[in-house]
Formats: structure tokens, sequence, C-alpha cells
């Protein structure tokens, strides 16, 4: 199974581009982020022509989560208070459409667009670190479920140095504060893994290139697009990459996918004997 991640920077704009991928390539799952229409313009059409069943949350312009898969969807949820009823800050960090899950095959694939933050002394940044501190009470409310977590999406931080490309510089700035790799540190603990990371050590794999400076012909960008695993799927993972090449489109995403691989579902006889692998 194959789960792809995607800030698409407007699914209508990038649609044709899009659609070439995903007949070129045809991961089973793809977790679009900034997809920035509301539910029912979404071009819906477009993929399950291809064989894609469509789950979307969107608003109109900004942000916006959708989740398209091959494989049947079940147990739908949107937003924080999907999980967190009774937390008095959830339903406000819903409004913005940031959060979408669905269980698919058994794994519950959680896709998110994590907040930009803006600057470090803006009210943007604040709201980013509440945000991140209801998606720590979210997870717990996930691993409660007990089912295995593959959480894909713009996440906005470099979580270290070589995920920068001037970490000297940009350490310490926005989407790389200590402030913000600590809460994304926190939300993982000791479950979640960084799928990339598995396979990846070295530094210079960018997956987000700012439109502005030339960074893509300078070959600036930032790591931010990531995949993490619960501890159930990492020795499931076979490879993870990043497809690079779909920044360079004539008017691209300034985000490039990322895909996993993951050897699942599991034999009948593992799933039996709860052997994970």
């Amino acid at each position: 199974m194959r789960i792809a991640t995607w800030n698409v920077n407007s699914v209508r704009t990038r649609l044709e581009q899009v659609v070439a991928w995903l007949e070129r390539e045809r991961p089973e799952v793809v977790c679009l982020q900034e997809t920035k229409v509301e539910d029912a313009l979404f071009p819906t059409g477009a993929f399950t022509a291809l064989g894609y069943q469509v789950v979307t949350s969107g608003q109109k312009a900004y942000n916006g989560v959708a989740i398209l898969s091959l494989l049947p969807l079940e147990d739908v949820q949107i937003g924080f208070d999907a999980l967190l009823p009774d937390d008095p800050e959830a339903p406000g960090l819903s409004e913005q459409k940031r959060v979408i899950s669905a269980l698919v095959e058994g794994v519950r694939v959680l896709n998110l667009y994590v907040p930009n933050g803006s600057a470090l002394t803006s009210e943007k940044y604040a709201y980013k670190l509440e945000w991140l501190a209801c998606l720590r009470r979210y997870l717990a409310a996930q691993e409660q479920q007990g089912d295995p977590l593959c959480m894909v999406g713009d996440f906005n931080i470099g979580p270290e140095a070589r995920d920068l490309p001037d970490p000297e510089r940009q350490s310490g700035g926005i989407m790389a504060s200590d402030a913000e790799r600590d809460a994304l540190a926190a939300c993982l603990g000791k479950r979640l893994r960084d799928g990339f990371r598995l396979f990846e050590p070295a530094s210079g794999h960018w997956s987000w290139w700012d439109y502005r400076s030339g960074a893509w012909d300078r070959d600036r960008g930032w790591r931010i697009d990531h995949i993490y695993l619960s501890e159930e799927l990492v020795e499931l993972a076979t490879g993870c990459k990043i497809h690079r090449d779909q920044r360079g489109n004539e008017k691209p995403s300034d985000h490039a996918p990322v895909v996993i691989n993951l050897a699942w579902p599991l034999p009948d006889d593992e799933e039996d004997n709860g052997d994970w692998g």
C-alpha cells in the first residue's frame, strides 16, 4: 500500500498536474492539503474517473484537506472535535479545515495541514502552538482507539537542522523555532517515527521550495512535508520518496508529493496472531 501526501496549493488550479501524476503513479491513498475549495466545488469527478473514492473537508480560498483512495475509506473523521468532543478548544481549532482521517485496510490515515504561523511575533504563531497542543491531545485519543496510524501532511516545520538549507541562519525562526519543534516532538512521543528518515539520513532532501527568491532554481528548499508511522507500521515500511520532479512543472505547487510504501495489509495468519512484523 502506497500512501502519498501532497500540498497542491489549490486543487482546481493544479488539477491537470495532479491527475497526470495519479495516472502515472497510482498510489493507493493520496492525502491532499491546501485544496482551497469548498466541498461542493471540489473536482471529485476527476478523481472518481480514475477509480478513487474521495472525502473532503474544505473551505473557500484557504486551507482544505482531502483523502483519495483506491481502497475503501471507512470511519471518516473530520476535525479535532471528532475525537475530542469534550475538549473546550477543539471546536474552535477545527473551524479551519485542516484535519481529516479515515480507516484504510485497518490503518488510520490522518491527513493534516498544520498552520504556518507567519512570524514569531504573529498571532498566527500563537495559534499554531495552540493547534499543535490540541493535536497532541487528539493523538492521545487516537492511540486509545488502537488503530495503527499513518499521519501525513504539510507540517510547516523543519524538525532538525538537516531539514533546512541554511540551518545556522534559519534555526530559531518561523517553522524552525524551538517551540514549534518541541510541540511536534511532543505529538510524536515515542510512538511515531519519521518515515522518510527511516531510509534517508542525509540533508539536501526537500519537499517545499518557496516561490520567492528563486528557491527552486537554487535548490534551497525545506523538508516540511512528512509521513509518520506508529510502531506497528515502522518495520513494514519498504521505502519513502519525495517526487521532486513535480515542483519543476509549469505553474506548479510549491510542494512536491511524498510517498511511502508499506507492506500492508498483513497476511491473514499474521493478523490473527497479532504479529505486526
